[in-house]
């Protein structure tokens, strides 16, 4: 049954940041309906954002917006960014730190533009899906939102010296941050600890710190050896204690070589046990005198920047729900889901409860339902106004709320 007689407040004040991206009142509307079906209906898919609402045009309107009608996602994108720094806790910060990682996202459609089959290592299985590699920007408040997004596509699916693999695209992101003069260090797993990566980041002057892989050669002691050979070697009073949260770990620190990195970097082992002879994990860094616990909290800011959007976007807003098959339906879907993200994530932590929301929100999850009472609670006042001041039936109020 529809439930959606009147924009929420959050999707309303949006309007006013956004609306100019858009030509037309039409446009801005399935603008705005768009963004309040991602936080409320429970089907995202076009058709069933449309069934949402009481009072709304055909679906195929919604879905021509999305697929067919000119708008720039770019603009949107930038101007998303720029509202977000006008907020102290969303605001770029020099402590800031830009994350990068890819996500799948599944779909059940195999026309869908891009669309492939890739391992999920989470699931341990083939899945047909989307490959994004996404920055993201971690602020000093915990506050985190994408920057920008790029789509893998396979090398039979792009023109003639077209294709770009994932490292590529990586360095794109890169390059944008930089580009959009964002202030931070970069940060990501081992996927993207490449030395390309890592002597392209050194190039910009810019500091990262990135998950090596146990199994990496290093140059240790005048030798080349895997990393893990070298932890086998460090004494025992050579490790020394670092807390993770409420976990002790141990750990080594040392300059280091690794073949075709240009640069000197710092390597980092820990160890579970000081015992273990086994290391568990590595991490990287091209700011050679920095602490350890910099390093620690700069890579510790990955989850927060990424795993925890894939997370809510795909749980909460439908980052996987769209099924339009053009490419360019797509990636107006992931923008939007971006928008959508931001408009909930400066909501959260606020000094003073949001009037929408009558109590302090600290998660998107909490957000996402804090507006879902807001549209019930717009429901029954639009029932009652109906019922008492303009003096409708009952029939002629069901006839509205319980269109197909």
């Amino acid at each position: 049954m529809p439930t959606i007689v009147d924009f929420p407040t959050i999707v309303q004040e949006a309007l006013t940041v956004f609306g100019g991206v858009f030509d037309t009142e039409a446009a801005r509307r399935h603008f705005a309906e768009y963004l309040t079906g991602l936080m409320v209906a429970e089907n995202k898919t076009v058709s069933g954002i449309n069934r949402e609402f009481a009072l709304t045009t055909d679906q195929s309107c919604l879905n021509r917006w999305l697929t067919e009608v000119e708008w720039d996602v770019a603009a949107l994108n930038d101007r998303r960014l720029a509202w977000l720094q006008q907020a102290p806790q969303t605001r770029y910060s020099g402590r800031g730190v830009i994350a990068i990682d890819n996500t799948l996202v599944t779909h059940e459609g195999k026309l869908i533009e891009d669309v492939g089959w890739f391992w999920d290592h989470a699931d341990q299985r083939h899945v047909i899906a989307h490959d994004y590699i996404i920055s993201n920007y971690v602020c000093p408040s915990g506050a985190h939102y994408p920057i920008e997004w790029r789509r893998f596509q396979k090398r039979d699916a792009c023109a003639a010296g077209k294709f770009k693999d994932h490292t590529m695209l990586c360095m794109d992101l890169i390059d944008d941050a930089i580009m959009r003069a964002i202030p931070g260090d970069f940060t990501f797993d081992s996927y993207f600890t490449s030395a390309k990566v890592l002597n392209h980041i050194q190039s910009t002057q810019r500091a990262y710190v990135g998950d090596l892989k146990l199994n990496r050669k290093v140059v240790y002691a005048g030798q080349e050896q895997k990393l893990q050979d070298v932890a086998r070697q460090i004494p025992w009073e050579a490790k020394k204690p670092v807390r993770m949260g409420s976990t002790r770990y141990w750990y080594f620190s040392k300059q280091m070589r690794i073949p075709d990195v240009t640069h000197p970097v710092r390597i980092v082992l820990f160890w579970r046990e000081r015992d273990d002879e086994e290391a568990s994990k590595a991490l990287v860094s091209n700011r050679l005198g920095w602490e350890v616990i910099r390093i620690v909290l700069v890579y510790r800011h990955r989850w927060t920047g990424t795993e925890t959007f894939h997370r809510d976007g795909k749980q909460q807003l439908g980052l996987g729900d769209c099924q339009v098959r053009s490419g360019e339906g797509q990636t107006r879907h992931v923008y939007l889901v971006s928008t959508a993200y931001s408009l909930l994530m400066r909501s959260l932590q606020q000094v003073r409860p949001q009037d929408w929301a009558r109590r302090t929100l600290t998660t998107i999850g909490e957000a996402c339902r804090a507006v879902k009472v807001e549209t019930l609670e717009r429901v029954i006042d639009w029932i009652v106004e109906k019922l008492t001041m303009e003096h409708w039936s009952v029939p002629d109020i069901k006839a509205v709320l319980v269109q197909s």
